[in-house]
């Protein structure tokens, strides 16, 4: 408004304070009218379940696929990192910050995007994933929300069964880790030196 408190044309819009909004992307809706993934919601903290009635109040459907978004781009780092021949403990790192990135994301109610996280997951070339990403086109959108349940999957593999626990980071398979589908059996290289001296110690 005006000093004269008459209403005056703004043409600006400050998106940090809008509470529920949806994001149309024309281009791809035009380009595309098949696309499911020209729309997305502004999202409040702790808001989803009212960032639902605000979806059926304008009668829209969110299409993109959360779970296979994450998923795609779960595997999209595996391959980035075997592309790239990391070794275990950089692979690791990026694996965790990929996932701390995504849970941060999700608590605040905001979508992943990914130029931010491939500038996170490597500082001093903060394009090279989503170059590779794009390179090996994947079919990611730029931002879409993070499912937290795939996420939590990414991060290790866990398993109990008949006095056996096992529980090894994501990253590791195929490496320490190999998995024979056929017999349903898993060959675990580099155990840890306390285990190694125990059955050491049980086998004289």
């Amino acid at each position: 408004m005006a000093q004269d408190l008459s209403v005056a044309v703004s043409r600006n819009l400050d998106t940090g304070t809008l509470a529920f909004a949806s994001r149309i992307n024309l281009s791809e809706w035009r380009a595309n009218p098949a696309s499911r993934q020209y729309i997305s919601f502004i999202r409040p903290k702790g808001g989803r379940r009212a960032v639902g009635y605000f979806r059926d109040f304008i009668g829209v459907t969110e299409g993109v696929d959360s779970p296979g978004e994450t998923r795609t781009l779960l595997k999209a780092l595996s391959d980035f990192v075997k592309a790239e021949d990391l070794a275990d403990d950089a692979a690791s790192e990026k694996t965790h910050n990929l996932a701390n990135y995504a849970q941060a994301q999700d608590k605040v109610g905001e979508p992943i995007r990914l130029d931010e996280l491939s500038a996170l997951l490597n500082e001093d070339a903060p394009k090279t994933f989503a170059d590779f990403i794009k390179a090996g086109n994947y079919g990611l959108t730029e931002n879409f929300v993070p499912d937290k349940r795939t996420i939590n999957q990414f991060r290790r593999y866990t398993g109990r069964a008949e006095g056996i626990s096992i529980s090894f980071d994501a990253h590791l398979l195929g490496k320490s880790v190999e998995f024979n589908q056929a017999s349903a059996s898993l060959t675990i290289r580099n155990l840890p030196t306390q285990l190694v001296d125990q059955l050491k110690r049980k086998a004289t």
